[in-house]
């Protein structure tokens, strides 16, 4: 079962208060949770792509384990990658490098909206 397009945004929206904006033009779908970006893609390209956030010292380890997992593309390489979705990493592999990503972002907001979301981990 590949990841399509449709599946990637879903999973990106599964998350409590995520919301899907189009602040670099209509090609560009960036996901936010409470008006911080964790993800982004340009789900119509032929080749398809989505740049997540991750730990420095992860995101460099993913790199060099997968050569579908590249730098951020226009983003701050130390802190993003972008992953080529249609590689040899499994739909789950991405699915949780998702998670973590929202993840991330969510554990650096203030306690009282990290609980608004329901988020406890």
């Amino acid at each position: 079962m590949a990841l399509t397009p449709a599946k990637l945004r879903a999973c990106c929206l599964s998350f409590p208060g995520a919301e899907e904006t189009f602040p670099f033009g209509a090609n560009t779908s960036v996901f936010k949770v409470e008006g911080k970006m964790f993800a982004l893609s340009q789900l119509d390209a032929e080749s398809l792509r989505i740049s997540l956030k991750c730990e420095p010292e992860l995101a460099q380890a993913l790199r060099d384990a997968h050569p579908e997992v590249l730098p951020g593309y226009h983003l701050n390489k130390r802190h993003w990658n972008t992953v080529i979705v249609e590689g040899s990493l499994g739909d789950q592999v991405i699915a949780d490098m998702i998670e973590d990503s929202y993840d991330l972002v969510v554990s650096a907001l203030p306690k009282a909206r990290r609980l608004a979301l329901g988020w406890d981990r």
